[in-house]
């Protein structure tokens, strides 16, 4: 099965949306206000998403420290987390610490890229 990864990283100042598909090619990219006017209106896009490519969508959300309560409730339904449908599931990450790497053993970016492709 084929599935399009789609980055939502909500802000104060706005809803930033990255779609890409298995390859890693970004699909659908979008800036969106911080409220949308109707509660299932971010589950809504995705399964329109996952509708026009005939497979279920996998939406990967920013839980950070500039998401406020108010924007929470408003992207998923009055709730502070997603909840999955039938075409959508959601997978909660916070931001922050970034990953440990070794220095000093030369240049592992094609390594990592390839790990990447494999996850």
């Amino acid at each position: 099965m084929r599935t399009w990864m789609t980055m939502v990283e909500p802000s104060r100042q706005a809803v930033r949306i990255l779609a890409m598909d298995v390859d890693g090619n970004e699909i659908l990219k979008a800036r969106l206000p911080p409220y949308p006017q109707h509660p299932r209106a971010l589950l809504t896009l995705l399964e329109g998403l996952a509708l026009w490519i005939g497979n279920p969508v996998t939406a990967v959300v920013s839980a950070g420290a500039s998401v406020d309560l108010r924007c929470g409730e408003a992207l998923f339904d009055g709730g502070l987390l997603p909840v999955d449908s039938a075409l959508v599931r959601f997978d909660i990450v916070t931001p922050g610490r970034r990953r440990r790497t070794i220095i000093g053993v030369g240049d592992f970016r094609s390594v990592r890229r390839m790990a990447r492709g494999h996850a």
